[in-house]
């Protein structure tokens, strides 16, 4: 085990993976805006709850300066904090809700992956892993979510540039695309998943499949993952 930082770790898939985490035994940094919520999760096991708006660079520097300062290194970075903005065609799109959407969905991912990065290398014994929540939107994309699909596509480009970028420095980077888990984003987003029309998959499963990347040695990687309910319409049709 050691010591893992999960973002979005208030609700969802982030709090899925935080709880099991710290039912493993990891030190887990629970970071969200939500910092009562926060606690609650990081009191099932040797948590820390830290207020975190990845929307904002000076709260993802001071976040982090934090997680060090209380644990003394990182082993593993779940880069999870993602929003959906309300669903549009592409020429009745509030812009706001596009540069909100880069605000969280990459910039923020960018900057928590650049701030572990930076840890990673420098810690003693150095190295560690980024994991980052790319969605099965960041292979196909969904109706009318325009800013979400062009995001979430481009962790693809985060996740190999890190994982190109961290070879020499011990530091290992993957990506888990998550399609129909049952939280609440989904039900924002999907309205057949929500009403039970389409099939979906419990979230604690996305948890197992996050923790077995997080598990591996450093001379391992899980590059890409898809795991999603069996049933989806992803593959072909029928």
């Amino acid at each position: 085990m050691g010591v893992m930082v999960v973002t979005g770790a208030s609700a969802g898939i982030g709090r899925a993976v935080a709880e099991m985490a710290l039912a493993q035994g990891w030190q887990v940094a629970c970071l969200a805006r939500r910092v009562e919520v926060l606690e609650e999760v990081a009191a099932t096991g040797e948590g820390f709850a830290v207020a975190c708006d990845v929307a904002d660079p000076v709260s993802i520097e001071r976040a982090f300066a934090q997680v060090v300062a209380r644990f003394g290194r990182i082993d593993v970075l779940f880069n999870n904090a993602g929003m959906f903005p309300p669903a549009a065609l592409p020429d009745e799109m509030v812009l706001e809700d596009w540069e909100a959407c880069v605000a969280v969905n990459l910039t923020g991912m960018v900057l928590c992956a650049r701030a572990a990065f930076g840890q990673m290398r420098a810690q003693a014994p150095r190295g560690g892993r980024i994991i980052n929540n790319g969605s099965i939107s960041a292979q196909v994309p969904r109706p009318k979510s325009l800013p979400y699909t062009v995001t979430k596509h481009a962790i693809n480009g985060l996740t190999k540039q890190l994982a190109l970028d961290g070879r020499g420095f011990d530091i290992a980077c993957g990506q888990i695309d998550v399609g129909n888990a049952r939280t609440g984003l989904l039900a924002g987003i999907d309205a057949a998943a929500a009403k039970g029309t389409e099939p979906t998959m419990d979230v604690v499963d996305v948890a197992r499949s996050v923790l077995h990347m997080a598990s591996l040695p450093l001379e391992a990687n899980v590059l890409n993952m898809t795991v999603m309910a069996s049933g989806m319409a992803f593959v072909g049709r029928g």
